[in-house]
């Protein structure tokens, strides 16, 4: 049975001060994935990710999400499509003067007319698939860092999104709150279907969620299929990846 794409780059090529940052990257998601960029810094992980947000002008190559080549988007249908796509920060990225519950509301406040208790139902929803319930009228500086990557994912999902983008969500934790961030994304793909790509460095993080692995080096895509065969391959820079995330157990 053929899996449908969600994501599909092709030829992707970036330069910044004449120096080419990508050289033609190619690679695609599958719906239900699990998928995570990696490589070294400044190999352009972060980089594919953000063309993908918009946060770049179009680079030449293609970007296709939900079958929509970004490139042909205009305003209005940009609006609608960019509604679609959660968004799981590095540092959370919630707004210090709102309680929690408020930041998780941002989205549906800005975007739908629906009703203010409705809204706050819906938060609390999130807050509890999340296990934070009790954080609702907490502050975000009141909460230790494996909550606030907790609240951050809450908004992150508060519209449903079908794609979940997660750039380096792990920075900064302890190994258990950590592995319980991860056990959390896994159980939020299963249950809300999503599809999630992942930036992140965490070699731990991958090996429990990943389904799929995309590496960059210099420039280019050098590795792209199961997290297996990643782990297996003859490819150097991979094979050092992980052997030095995982202190030579792999």
């Amino acid at each position: 049975m053929k899996q449908e794409k969600i994501i599909t780059v092709k030829d992707l090529k970036v330069s910044f001060d004449e120096r080419q940052i990508l050289k033609g990257v190619s690679f695609s998601i599958n719906k239900g994935e699990i998928a995570v960029i990696l490589g070294e810094s400044g190999s352009g992980k972060s980089t594919i990710l953000k063309h993908m947000l918009g946060l770049f002008p179009i680079a030449p190559g293609t970007i296709s999400i939900f079958g929509q080549d970004l490139a042909d988007l205009n305003e209005e249908d940009e609006m609608q499509f960019y509604l679609k796509l959660g968004v799981f920060y590095q540092n959370g990225a919630l707004l210090n003067s709102l309680t929690v519950g408020e930041n998780i509301a941002l989205p549906l406040e800005q975007h739908t007319n629906l009703p203010d208790d409705l809204i706050e139902g819906l938060v609390r929803t999130k807050l509890k698939l999340v296990n934070l319930e009790e954080a609702y009228y907490l502050f975000p500086s009141q909460l230790s860092g494996g909550m606030l990557k907790r609240a951050a994912l809450a908004r992150a999902i508060i519209m449903d999104p079908p794609l979940l983008f997660c750039d380096e969500p792990g920075a900064g934790l302890d190994p258990v709150s950590l592995a319980s961030l991860d056990e959390l994304i896994l159980r939020l793909r299963d249950q809300l279907g999503m599809t999630v790509l992942m930036v992140t460095h965490e070699v731990t993080s991958i090996l429990r969620i990943a389904d799929k692995v995309v590496f960059v080096d210099n420039g280019i895509i050098a590795y792209e299929g199961a997290l297996k065969d990643a782990q297996n391959s003859q490819i150097p820079a991979l094979s050092a990846f992980f052997r030095v995330g995982t202190g030579g157990k792999h």
